[in-house]
């Protein structure tokens, strides 16, 4: 275990089953790993950052070196505010990869002592994104697997009773009765 506090900052919205794996992996990494839950006024997500974060502190109660923290503004400025010296970020693809290491660079410039680490998610995650996930549950469609089992009813329960996030179900019509001549 390395000695420092490690930043894993994103919008988590909703957390997915690839970001608890890469929560877990990176709190055997560093003496304390922190979520940082990004405050964006700019982006209309579907949970609040309150809901965001007590997902994510059911998600990781199990985890004593994981705390939940939300911030706004420049994540190097957050980074420094709490004494971090690296950075934790997945990524799946070569497109995340291109965005991250200008992220990563930029971040270098800012603030050259904060370091970033990459890491790949587990192959059954590595296509897994909250917009899918949120495309997917906002048409209907299942979420098992993809998401925790309590991300999973939050979902149920944010979006229209109209769609069900479960197996389809037959509706039984009633039969009709004949008419007496």
């Amino acid at each position: 275990m390395n000695k420092g506090i490690a930043i894993y900052p994103g919008s988590f919205d909703p957390p997915t089953n690839g970001h608890l794996d890469l929560i877990q992996r990176g709190a055997k990494i560093f003496e304390e790993l922190v979520v940082a839950i990004l405050r964006n006024s700019e982006k209309s997500p579907m949970f609040s950052v309150a809901e965001r974060a007590e997902m994510l502190r059911q998600l990781t109660a199990d985890l004593s070196n994981v705390r939940i923290d939300t911030f706004d503004g420049l994540m190097v400025e957050y980074a420094k505010s709490i004494g971090a010296t690296c950075v934790l970020r997945g990524i799946r693809a070569i497109s995340d990869y291109e965005y991250e290491l200008q992220m990563a660079l930029m971040n270098r410039k800012l603030e050259p002592t904060l370091e970033t680490v990459f890491m790949m998610p587990a192959d059954k995650y590595s296509y897994v994104s909250s917009r899918l996930v949120r495309e997917v549950a906002q048409a209907g469609g299942p979420v098992k697997g993809l998401v925790p089992e309590v991300v999973e009813q939050k979902l149920r329960e944010k979006l229209d009773p109209a769609y069900k996030l479960q197996e389809p179900t037959l509706i039984e019509v009633p039969k009709r009765r004949k008419r007496k001549a």
